[in-house]
């Protein structure tokens, strides 16, 4: 784990953190039952193999 030499400044610290961005996840259509369902793109396996259920 990278360790910093030196305290970096509250200024410095506060511009870096403003700069992350969550972003909403991609939701895709996936029919589960004959009903549709729209879930994240990533876990569109796992709905299909059924180790997850919609709500």
């Amino acid at each position: 784990m990278a360790v910093p030499k030196r305290k970096l400044s509250r200024s410095n610290t506060r511009h870096r953190r403003a700069q992350w961005k969550a972003t909403t996840p991609q939701l895709v259509p996936l029919t589960v039952d004959g009903s549709v369902h729209l879930v994240p793109q990533h876990l569109v396996k796992a709905y299909e193999r059924g180790l997850l259920r919609p709500a």
